[in-house]
């Protein structure tokens, strides 16, 4: 003979089914978004989201479309940022090398103190174009779930290729030389 669940039993199993259905729904909704990362793969170039931010050095504010006909290696950091600290220096040099062939190095400082971001630029002696997203807004129009995280724009404003962590200088050489050869 079967004896039927007492209604604290039901209430017990509707409530453990619950809480695993919002865990479940919790981290699903937390999964960044990796459509840009799917469309590399697959040999596409997504169109960058646009943005237009304050500059982080003075008045002024520019956006993403203002750069478009140049090869734009967009990279998000802040300056408590270890590694982005370590590969500020590689962005510099990259910054100079790749300006006179229609490219530039963009740094969108996130989530940041402002103060502290001017002194890490002033340290690092960074002379490429600085924006500041304090309110992190830019964040998951790129799917950017860490620091640093560098998106190599072409010249017609679609995303070629992704570094999620710092970048290289082989990272660099393989992403960007061919844009900057692209439609030059």
């Amino acid at each position: 003979m079967r004896r039927a669940l007492s209604p604290i039993s039901i209430a017990v199993i509707v409530a453990v089914a619950a809480l695993v259905g919002l865990l479940a729904y919790g981290l699903s909704a937390n999964e960044p978004d990796r459509a840009i990362e799917h469309a590399i793969a697959k040999g596409e170039r997504k169109k960058a989201p646009g943005f237009d931010l304050p500059s982080l050095s003075g008045p002024g504010r520019a956006s993403l479309a203002e750069m478009r006909g140049k090869v734009v290696v967009l990279n998000f950091w802040a300056s408590w940022c270890v590694p982005c600290r370590k590969e500020s220096p590689l962005l510099e040099r990259w910054h100079r090398r790749i300006t006179p062939r229609g490219g530039t190095v963009l740094g969108v400082d996130i989530l940041d103190v402002s103060s502290d971001a001017r002194a890490f630029a002033r340290e690092f002696r960074l002379s490429y174009p600085m924006l500041r997203d304090k309110g992190g807004d830019t964040l998951d129009d790129f799917g950017v779930i860490a620091y640093p995280e560098t998106f190599v724009i072409d010249r017609w404003g679609r995303i070629a290729a992704t570094r999620r962590g710092p970048v290289d200088a082989a990272f660099l050489r393989r992403q960007v030389d061919p844009l900057l050869r692209e439609g030059s």
